[in-house]
């Protein structure tokens, strides 16, 4: 059996060669501050913003509030506002919110642990890369037409939808070969966010006696795993097996007992399961569920 250190190096080892391999085809672009609007930016290491509670819908789930939990960059209040801005008109899922959703789920990863980096560098590049194609479709000659003689058309990267219309329409999506597209991009975060639904869930609803890591790991296997080669799955199985226990979760959310947990859970699930629910259908009615 080898020792502790020896498997803490080969962790490393493997993330490290991971994290290079997976970083060679979707580029990183430049990182800017989150003030500009739909610059690419990430604020995982910014200090912690006040924010207002946030009120949970009554469709969510209840009339209770929120609150911020002091000392840490994970915050479930600010996590729901971002949830709710992104559920736009016609059951459609607004972008920018949408990734300020998953900037904060970034925070939430981060805090269990640095080698959940594995999965939290993978998700900072698709943010990066869908912004940057919102700030290339910003600067199209077209996109700033004379309201005088027409009215302005809908950002294509405004929503979901917009976004995945104006990328078939212009031919930059490929059914059969990989491309930085912004509707491939989503796809993959959309499996991600299923993943992270799936394990929420299971923190909400499963008592304690199983550890954080066999969570994430049912959730991986049951999710991401067919999508991931042979070398990615043994690194994150060394992820889960470095996972901090429940204790760690529930600080997260600012409870003492998982008896507290489970409301919060709730309506954060119910939250992140009407945003999956309508990004999969737009994914599916354009056949984009298995972009390659």
């Amino acid at each position: 059996m080898p020792s502790r250190p020896r498997q803490c190096v080969l962790s490393a080892l493997l993330l490290s060669l991971l994290l290079f391999l997976s970083s060679l085809w979707l580029p990183q672009g430049s990182i800017q501050s989150c003030d500009q609007s739909w610059g690419p930016c990430l604020n995982v290491y910014s200090p912690t913003r006040q924010v207002a509670p946030a009120a949970v819908p009554v469709e969510l789930g209840g009339n209770d509030i929120i609150g911020e939990c002091t000392g840490q960059q994970f915050q479930v209040s600010r996590l729901l506002l971002h949830l709710n801005s992104a559920l736009g008109p016609a059951s459609d899922v607004l972008l920018d919110p949408y990734l300020l959703c998953w900037e904060e789920l970034i925070k939430f990863m981060e805090a269990l642990g640095p080698l959940v980096g594995f999965f939290t560098h993978k998700v900072e590049e698709k943010i990066t890369l869908i912004r940057q194609l919102s700030l290339e479709e910003s600067a199209r000659p077209n996109a700033i037409p004379d309201e005088r003689v027409a009215p302005p058309p809908p950002h294509a990267y405004r929503s979901v939808r917009s976004m995945l219309e104006a990328e078939l329409q212009r031919g930059v999506v490929s059914f059969d070969t990989e491309t930085p597209s912004g509707s491939r991009t989503l796809l993959r975060l959309h499996r991600s966010l299923l993943w992270l639904q799936l394990l929420l869930e299971k923190l909400g609803t499963e008592r304690e006696g199983r550890s954080m890591g066999d969570l994430c790991r049912d959730a991986y296997l049951e999710v991401l795993a067919p999508h991931h080669p042979w070398l990615v799955q043994r690194a994150a199985e060394l992820v889960f097996r470095t996972m901090p226990d429940r204790s760690a979760f529930l600080q997260l959310v600012c409870v003492r007992t998982q008896e507290e947990a489970e409301p919060v859970m709730r309506v954060v699930v119910a939250a992140i399961r009407e945003i999956h629910r309508r990004t999969q259908k737009e994914l599916e009615i354009r056949n984009m569920l298995d972009l390659p």
